[in-house]
């Protein structure tokens, strides 16, 4: 399907690209369309963006790269909702305010989106761990990890390649991020 998008332009989404994230995201539950776009600016943040509404695209990004001992517990009724017969199946993004100042940037830590690889379906869930926080500060940490990133990039830098083109992630090469528990009885 061709979809039309505020921030990305026209992009053409596969069926098997689509996510379903039946309750919504947390403040837009009507919206439950969504594809995950790559800007392709080697930054690491990808955007969670609605099918039904094209101004809404929300960038996320994987916790375990600005915090290492992150750990999402999910409730059996969570692992239902998400049809996770194997936690092993998942993936985990933060969703992030980025307002004026970049530096500024947060993750919120509280309420992640898990996604079902397999199934591609998808839940923001609300962690009841009082450590984690709405807003965690994690500019520093990500530049650092795309510093570390650049240094290890043999010749070239991405300053001399042109711009690519931003490009829709098929949910099936995600790989799982090993950051999903259950629920201890």
């Amino acid at each position: 399907m061709i979809v039309e998008t505020g921030r990305f332009g026209t992009l053409e989404v596969a069926e098997a690209d689509l996510v379903s994230i039946p309750g919504g995201i947390l403040g837009f539950p009507e919206y439950t369309k969504f594809c995950l776009i790559d800007p392709n600016d080697d930054v690491l943040i990808i955007w969670l963006q609605s099918l039904e509404k094209p101004d809404l695209a929300i960038p996320v990004l994987e916790p375990k790269i600005f915090k290492n001992d992150y750990t999402v517990r999910l409730s059996a009724a969570e692992l239902r909702e998400l049809r996770l017969d194997n936690v092993n199946q998942s993936a985990v993004f933060s969703l992030l305010t980025i307002g004026d100042d970049i530096t500024q940037m947060t993750a919120n830590l509280k309420a992640p989106l898990v996604i079902n690889l397999r199934e591609h379906v998808a839940k923001q869930v609300v962690l009841q761990e009082n450590e984690y926080t709405l807003k965690h500060p994690m500019f520093k940490e990500l530049r650092a990890h795309l510093m570390t990133i650049a240094s290890q990039r043999p010749g070239s830098s991405a300053r001399d390649e042109a711009p690519r083109a931003s490009s829709v992630i098929s949910v099936d090469t995600i790989p799982p991020s090993l950051t999903v528990k259950t629920l201890q009885a």
